[in-house]
C-alpha cells in the first residue's frame, strides 16, 4: 500500500474528512505529510504557534496543561484514528495545551494554509468542523458533569466503558484493555490522586468488574455499566 493509500484509509475514519466522497478524500490526502515521534517527544508546547493538525496512525499522544510551577494536568489521551491540534489551527491563536508522545508514534499532519484551502474547495469540511467542535463541547460538558456529580468509582467505570466503546463483546469472556499510560495519568484524566485511583481500581476488582495484570485490565462491561449506572452495555 502506498503512502497516499494509507493516508486515504486514515482519513476515512477521521472526523473532518470521513464524510467526504472518495475522490475528494484522495485529493485531501495528497496535502498530508507523515511525521514520526519517539516515545517522550514533545510534539508542541503550550504557547507554540498552531501550524498543523494531526491524525494519529500508530501510538498514543497525551494532551496536557502544565503550570509554571511544574504541576501538570492530562486531559486527553489520543490514539490511532484520533485527530488533535485543530483548535489553534482554526482560531489562529497559539496552542492552548502541550502534546507529548507516550509511545513511538506515527501520525499524518496538515499545515494550516493547506487546511483552509481544502475547506474552501470542499465545503463539507466546514460542516464537519461544526459537528466535530459540538462533539468536543459535549464531551467536555460530560467530563465536568462526571467530576462534579459522580463518586470516583463511578467516574472510573464510566471512563473504562468509554475506552471499550466499539469493541465487540465475547460471550463469557472479559474484554482486555491496554491503557498504555500510567496510573498517575489515569488519575488526572478522571480527576483523582494516584492513591485514590489505586483504591478505586481495587474496588472495581473486588466487585468483579475488572481483573488486573501488570500491563492491562480485563473488563466485564455489564458490571462496569452497573457500577456506572450507565446504559452503555
Amino acid at each position: 500500500m502506498s503512502d497516499n493509500e494509507q493516508f486515504v484509509a486514515l482519513l476515512a475514519g477521521a472526523p473532518l474528512f470521513g464524510g467526504l466522497p472518495a475522490a475528494e478524500r484522495t485529493a485531501c490526502a495528497e496535502k498530508f505529510r507523515e511525521v514520526r515521534f519517539a516515545k517522550g517527544e514533545m510534539l508542541f508546547a503550550r504557547g507554540d504557534p498552531g501550524t498543523h493538525l494531526y491524525i494519529v496512525g500508530e501510538g498514543q499522544v497525551r494532551l496536557a496543561i502544565a503550570t509554571s510551577e511544574g504541576r501538570e494536568l492530562s486531559f486527553q489521551i489520543v490514539g490511532p484514528g484520533d485527530l488533535f491540534g485543530e483548535i489553534a489551527l482554526l482560531d489562529g491563536h497559539n496552542r492552548s495545551a502541550e502534546a507529548t508522545s507516550l509511545a513511538a508514534t506515527t501520525a499524518i499532519s496538515l499545515e494550516r494554509g493547506d487546511f483552509h484551502r481544502l475547506r474552501s474547495t470542499y465545503p463539507a469540511i466546514s460542516e464537519a468542523v461544526i459537528a466535530f467542535l459540538c462533539r468536543r463541547l459535549r464531551d467536555a460538558s460530560d467530563r465536568l458533569e462526571n467530576l462534579a456529580l459522580y463518586p470516583l468509582e463511578e467516574r472510573l467505570a464510566r471512563f473504562l466503558l468509554a475506552a471499550l466503546r466499539g469493541r465487540p463483546e465475547v460471550v463469557g469472556r472479559r474484554l482486555p484493555l491496554e491503557l498504555r499510560f500510567s496510573q498517575t495519568e489515569l488519575a488526572q484524566l478522571v480527576g483523582a490522586s494516584r492513591p485514590k485511583i489505586n483504591a478505586a481500581l481495587a474496588a472495581l476488582e473486588a466487585a468483579g468488574a475488572i481483573g488486573r495484570t501488570s500491563d492491562r485490565l480485563f473488563c466485564d462491561r455489564a458490571k462496569l455499566a452497573s457500577i456506572a449506572r450507565s446504559e452503555d452495555e
